[in-house]
């Protein structure tokens, strides 16, 4: 957590270019907005650094995920700092490492639950019971059954 210092709060959020992670990104914007807070954009690539090298269009692929998250924090939170990075995977080790030191985490949620939350692995559920700091899950829109 941030101390008295002069650091701002610190919150950081998870995008992977999926409607719930964008959910949690718009989230984590209007938070920040309002605890004054720099946001941390990180997205965890699919995609080890070593594939990156060797297909120029996914690195591009990547990199376009967190041009977007950008963007859309500056239309939605003119006034908070954003900050991105990219890491190489596994999602849920590098948004854990992350929050070390952040004053919250905040991930989206896929929303699989039960049994195939236990057999997929969830990143969310990862964060929650690993982060260094308290963790915000954004559920998305349930779809209608």
């Amino acid at each position: 957590m941030s101390d008295s210092g002069s650091d701002p709060p610190r919150i950081v959020v998870g995008v992977d270019g999926s409607q719930p992670s964008f959910e949690a990104l718009e989230w984590a914007a209007r938070e920040a907005r309002l605890r004054g807070a720099r946001l941390e954009v990180l997205h965890a690539t699919f995609y080890r650094p070593e594939m990156l090298q060797l297909f120029p269009g996914a690195a591009k692929d990547e990199a376009a995920i967190l041009d977007v998250a950008s963007a859309r924090v500056r239309s939605l939170e003119p006034a908070v700092q954003v900050v991105t990075h990219q890491t190489g995977p596994p999602a849920a080790k590098a948004l854990v490492e992350a929050s070390e030191g952040a004053d919250l985490l905040v991930v989206g949620s896929r929303g699989l639950g039960g049994f195939d939350e236990l057999v997929m692995g969830s990143v969310s559920h990862q964060c929650a019971h690993h982060a260094q700091c308290p963790v915000v899950i954004i559920r998305g829109a349930r779809p209608k059954s």
